[in-house]
């Protein structure tokens, strides 16, 4: 039964944060509005192997050393605030292209897979999330199962959410209204990104609670 309420109270959490809009929801959404259903789910399954990662780090121990290291999470997070705005500002740069749909997979695969996990990557508020509410649940006494358990939970949550944030935001009637409009989606998530980071930035100095 404690198992349960240790499940139940980690995914309470962690569900409403999966589904806010931030850095990896930016990223699926601007992948699957401008290269289509492909490119989506592979930013998709790129995110979700950052938020594996991180979920498996955090119950081996992660937590304490943001603890214990306060400069160390002010790193990162600037690391990450940074990396979001210099995507923002690539994005908003970025020349008008026509949307090309049928682009082969080995075109978008490896691509999107990896700007999907470099954004989660560099995500702190993943980074906070893990370290100060997964980390916090677990004890010495904790089985392996459980961990085991949580992070394929993680995995599974994030797989799926983003699948369908992606299936419908590539969808043939939101393709076909946003048909016109790659380059100011293009501009509308670079301004995101860049708000985002900027926000990440501002509150670096914060300390990670427990």
């Amino acid at each position: 039964m404690d198992h349960v309420l240790v499940l139940i109270s980690v995914f309470a959490v962690f569900i409403p944060a999966l589904i806010l809009p931030g850095p990896d929801f930016v990223a699926v959404v601007r992948s699957s509005m401008t290269y289509g259903t492909r490119a989506g789910l592979m930013t998709t399954l790129g995110v979700s192997i950052g938020l594996c990662m991180y979920a498996t780090l955090s119950l081996l121990g992660l937590s304490a050393i943001l603890m214990e290291y306060q400069w160390l999470t002010w790193a990162v997070r600037v690391a990450g605030g940074a990396y979001l705005i210099y995507l923002g500002i690539k994005l908003l740069r970025a020349k008008p292209e026509a949307i090309d749909l049928n682009q082969p997979m080995r075109q978008v695969g490896k691509r999107t897979i990896l700007f999907g996990f470099l954004v989660t990557l560099t995500n702190p508020k993943a980074i906070v999330l893990f370290a100060s509410v997964f980390a916090t649940a677990v004890s010495a006494s904790t089985p392996v199962w459980l961990m085991a358990l949580m992070i394929g939970l993680v995995t599974l949550s994030s797989l799926t959410w983003y699948a369908c944030v992606s299936l419908f935001m590539s969808s043939g009637p939101v393709m076909r209204r946003f048909q016109g409009a790659k380059h100011w989606i293009e501009r509308a998530a670079g301004v995101c990104f860049i708000g985002l980071g900027g926000k990440v930035l501002a509150d670096a100095g914060r300390p990670v609670s427990a």
